[in-house]
C-alpha cells in the first residue's frame, strides 16, 4: 500500500508488549498490574521526506489505511523539507533472536513475587526509626516483528527484569534514604527472574534501613575541592548524562531538542576534542557479548545489526550514536545501529544502547589505600545538567570519608559538580573488571511525545582529582 501511494521506502514494526508491575509501601500492596499491548507502526519515505503512522486495528483494511496515512504525512512533510532523506546502505536480514534468560518472570506466580517484596518491606520496617519503606518489581516481554521494503524480516524477543528496595527516614525537617541495589527503581537487566533471586533482597533490607537511620547522625559532607571516588552505579549515571546524551547525533544536529536539549559536541570536535584523560575508554555496545544490558539487542529498529562503537578512545572523542539517515554526515558508510522506539505507536529515534566505560587495572581496596584524602560517594539521589550537557551537579545518598588510605566515617548530603570535559579529564584511576557491572537505567526520557527507554551503562568505581565537592542538602 505504501509503495502504491508513492513511497520509495517503507518499514513496519509489529510489537506485542507484555508488562507486569508490583510495588509495596509500608507493608501494603501499592501496585499490582499486568497489561498487554499489540499494534504496528509504519514508517515511509515519500517525496524525499519521512512519514509515520500507527494503528492497533490489526485488520487488512486497518493496516492499509495506516500505510496510506504514513505516505500522506510524508508528502505533507516534504513541503517543508530542506533536502531529501538519504539512507545509508544496509543489507537485508531474515532472522529470529531471543534474549537469554533462565526463568521467565511471567511464569512465576504473582503471589510468589509479591510475597518476596512484602518480606523485604517487613525486614526494613523492623529497624527502629524507619518511616517509609518501598519495594518494586518490573517485568517486560516485548516481541517485535520488523519488515522493510528492502527485504528484511526480523523477529526479536526481549525479556527485561528489575527490582529494588528503598528505606526512608524522616526526622524533623530532614529526610534520608537508602536504596538497594540502586536508586530510581533498583537494578534492571535483559534477563529473567534469576536477577531477582541473585540480588537477595531479604539479606540487604536490614542494612539499607539501618543506613537510612544512621545518616541523620552522620557528619555533613565537607565543602572543598578535592579527590572524589564514585561508586559504579553513580559513575553509570554520570556516563548517561554527560557522555550518553551529548553523543546522540540527532541532538547534535538540532533535529531533536524537545526534551532535555541539544549537545555541546558539535561536529567539528569529532577526533579533535580531548574528552577525558588518556586512561578513559568508552564504548557504545549493543551486542549480547557486552552483557545483558537494557541497550542490548540483535538488531535496532531500522533492522541494523547490533555493533560496538568507540566513543572515547584513550581520552579522545571519536564517535557518535547514529542512524541510517545521519551516518553520512559524519563520514560513515553505514548506521551505528542505535535507532530504537519505545512502542508500536512511537517513531523510532537515536537512543543510547549500552554506553560503558571500560575497566582499568585497580581494585577498590587498592584505590582507597592509594588515596590519602578523599570522599567516596555512592548511589544517586538527584542530578542536574544543562541542556547542552556541559555543566552538572549530582548528589548521592551516602558518602564515606577517606583518610590516610582508609574508609572512615559516614557522611550525609554529599554532592559534586563540574564541567563535563574538565571532570572526565581529571580521572586518574578506574577499577578492574571484577568491580565492573552493567547497570540498567529503565527511565531515560527523550522526544515529543516523550519516549521512555531503557539503557545500559557498564562501570566500575573510578577516582577523579580536583573536583568541587559540597553539601546538596542541609539538616540545619
Amino acid at each position: 500500500m505504501a509503495r502504491l501511494r508513492g513511497a520509495t521506502y517503507a518499514d513496519v514494526r509489529v510489537m506485542h508488549m507484555r508488562q507486569r508491575d508490583l510495588t509495596t509501601k509500608n507493608g501494603q500492596v501499592g501496585t499490582l498490574g499486568q497489561s498487554e499491548s499489540l499494534g504496528l507502526g509504519i514508517r515511509v519515505i515519500a517525496s524525499g521526506a519521512w512519514g509515520f503512522a500507527s494503528t492497533d486495528v490489526m485488520t487488512r483494511e486497518g493496516v492499509a489505511a495506516c500505510a496510506a496515512q504514513a505516505v500522506a504525512i510524508a508528502k505533507a512533510s516534504a513541503l517543508a523539507k530542506k533536502k531529501d532523506v538519504r539512507l545509508a546502505h544496509e543489507a537485508a536480514y531474515v532472522d529470529s533472536w531471543q534474549s537469554p534468560f533462565v526463568k521467565d518472570p511471567f511464569e512465576i506466580p504473582l503471589e510468589t513475587q509479591l510475597k518476596l517484596l512484602l518480606a523485604a518491606d517487613e525486614a526494613m520496617r523492623r529497624v527502629k526509626g524507619v518511616t517509609l519503606t518501598e519495594t518494586d518489581m518490573q517485568f517486560r516481554k516485548v516481541d517485535t516483528w520488523f519488515a522493510s521494503s528492502e527485504g528484511s524480516k526480523i523477529h526479536q524477543r526481549r525479556v527485561v527484569s528489575g527490582c529494588g528496595i528503598v528505606a526512608t527516614c524522616f526526622q524533623g525537617d530532614a529526610i534520608q534514604k537508602r536504596s538497594y541495589p540502586n536508586s530510581f527503581g533498583g537494578q534492571h537487566v535483559l534477563g529473567g527472574y534469576e536477577l531477582i533471586e541473585s540480588l537477595d533482597l531479604l539479606k540487604h533490607a536490614p542494612r539499607v534501613a539501618e543506613e537510612a537511620v544512621a545518616l541523620h547522625d552522620a557528619t555533613q559532607c565537607p565543602e572543598r575541592t578535592g579527590t572524589l571516588i564514585l561508586g559504579g552505579s553513580q559513575l553509570g549515571l554520570q556516563i548517561h548524562e554527560s557522555i550518553g546524551h551529548p553523543i546522540e547525533l540527532d541532538r547534535v544536529l538540532g533535529q531533536e531538542a524537545n526534551f532535555a536539549g541539544t549537545s555541546f559536541l558539535t561536529l567539528d570536535q569529532l577526533h579533535h576534542l580531548r574528552y577525558a584523560s588518556p586512561i578513559v575508554n568508552v564504548v557504545a555496545d549493543a551486542r549480547i557479548s557486552h552483557g545483558p544490558g537494557l541497550g542490548t539487542f540483535a538488531y535496532d529498529d531500522e533492522g541494523v545489526p547490533a555493533q560496538r562503537i568507540d566513543i572515547i578512545k584513550d581520552g579522545e572523542f571519536c564517535g557518535y550514536l547514529s542512524s541510517r539517515e545521519t551516518a553520512h554526515l559524519i563520514g560513515l558508510e553505514r548506521s551505528g545501529g542505535t535507532v530504537r522506539t519505545e512502542g508500536w505507536n512511537r517513531l523510532p529515534m537515536i537512543r543510547m544502547t549500552n554506553v560503558s566505560i571500560l575497566p582499568g587495572p585497580w581494585t577498590l581496596e587498592h584505590l582507597i589505600a592509594d588515596t590519602n584524602e578523599g570522599i567516596l560517594m555512592e548511589t544517586n539521589r538527584s542530578w542536574s545538567i544543562d541542556d547542552r550537557r556541559y555543566q552538572f551537579q549530582f548528589s548521592t545518598e551516602i558518602a564515606w570519608e577517606i583518610q590516610g588510605g582508609k574508609k572512615t566515617r559516614m557522611l550525609k548530603n554529599p554532592s559534586y559538580s563540574g564541567i563535563t570535559t574538565e571532570f572526565w579529564n581529571s580521572c586518574d584511576a578506574i577499577c578492574n573488571a571484577g568491580h565492573w557491572l552493567l547497570w540498567g537505567t529503565p527511565n531515560c526520557g527523550k522526544g515529543q511525545p516523550m519516549q521512555t527507554m531503557g539503557t545500559g551503562h557498564g562501570a566500575s568505581p573510578a577516582r577523579f582529582r580536583n573536583v568541587k565537592i559540597g553539601t546538596a542538602f542541609s539538616d540545619e
